[in-house]
């Protein structure tokens, strides 16, 4: 007979498709007898089995959720005073109101890091959870429960979440760099974006790698706080220090360009005739600045509306569209040749 130690949580819907080695969309397809025709018998067998083992009863009214009763979806994001967030959930909301559904939003109190739980009263009102990976960290409580998670810009290989919608950074970060590379740029700043996220580390590791292939391309690093404020004061560090000065600062965030931009003139120097700036999110800041700012642009609205889509497909069982969103490379006044030494 199975059972479960007392104390510990009771199994979910991804015990049970772990243990039968399907995915939880196949295991919603069982368990709520929607499977003929969708799902081989064997297959459905191994979940009905699983779950018996397991000692699994489904949520009922999570299962009510699966059949549309509130039609309601969860964003959760790391601050709404970034205009990227609000266009993630401009899209998210598009497409939820094609189907009937709605979004709502849960910006994280504290701005970038982790945001208080928000699931304790509201798991029974959700159908699922969209987050980006910036707010992984408020995410602890939903992991374990039957809701079905779709991570935004997240790192793939992770294996809770029910799908992930990423974009093709590496692919933007490289062209960025053949850009400051084709130039003439030979001495590279990376004012990095102190920020425990997957998207940094990509951004990072890409930055690095397409720099391997110049054999006499010198990269520094000056991690720093996302505002203007951390990116001044890093370019200050990075123009400021001995030795020959950078010619390229290249930033994680339009905010820390900004920043670097101004530490340049505070020290006197032109942008971009002593130093090249390049920024990454394509927000309007990136025209405001004068000159207007090299930056990888990102389809936020499009992140939103892929992020709900696949939430959509996941509910009903159907594949998730795959491939990751690209990145633009919008070339503007920040960048240009260095100097000659």
């Amino acid at each position: 007979m199975s059972g479960r130690a007392a104390g510990t949580r009771p199994p979910t819907s991804r015990d049970v498709a772990s243990a039968a080695g399907v995915s939880q969309a196949t295991v919603s397809l069982v368990l709520g007898d929607k499977w003929r025709g969708r799902v081989s018998e064997r297959t459905a067998g191994l979940v009905r089995e699983a779950a018996q083992d397991l000692g699994y009863r489904p949520n009922l009214a999570a299962r009510s959720l699966r059949l549309g009763r509130t039609r309601t979806a969860l964003l959760v994001v790391p601050a709404m005073t970034s205009e990227f967030f609000a266009q993630v959930y401009a899209g998210a909301a598009r497409v939820a109101a094609e189907h009937g559904f709605g979004v709502v939003l849960y910006p994280s109190p504290e701005g970038i890091g982790p945001a208080r739980d928000p699931f304790d009263s509201a798991r029974t009102a959700l159908d699922g959870v969209i987050a980006s990976s910036m707010a992984a960290e408020a995410l602890a409580s939903i992991r374990g429960s039957d809701l079905p998670l779709v991570m935004l810009d997240s790192d793939p290989a992770e294996a809770g979440p029910a799908a992930h919608v990423n974009l093709d950074i590496a692919d933007g970060v490289r062209r960025l760099t053949e850009h400051l590379l084709g130039l003439g740029h030979r001495r590279f700043t990376h004012i990095a974006a102190d920020v425990d996220s997957w998207t940094f580390v990509v951004r990072a590791r890409a930055l690095a790698a397409a720099l391997a292939g110049t054999p006499d391309a010198e990269l520094r690093t000056v991690r720093t706080e996302l505002s203007v404020d951390g990116g001044r004061r890093a370019a200050e560090a990075a123009l400021g220090a001995p030795g020959p000065r950078p010619t390229a600062l290249v930033c994680d965030d339009d905010f820390l360009a900004a920043g670097a931009c101004k530490a340049a003139h505070r020290l006197g120097l032109r942008v971009p005739d002593d130093v090249s700036v390049t920024g990454f999110d394509g927000l309007n800041l990136a025209t405001a600045l004068e000159p207007e700012l090299t930056t990888l642009t990102l389809p936020a609205e499009q992140v939103g509306a892929r992020g709900m889509a696949a939430l959509l497909a996941v509910l009903e069982g159907r594949p998730v569209e795959s491939g990751d969103l690209p990145v633009t490379l919008a070339v503007r006044g920040s960048t240009a040749a260095p100097r000659p030494a």
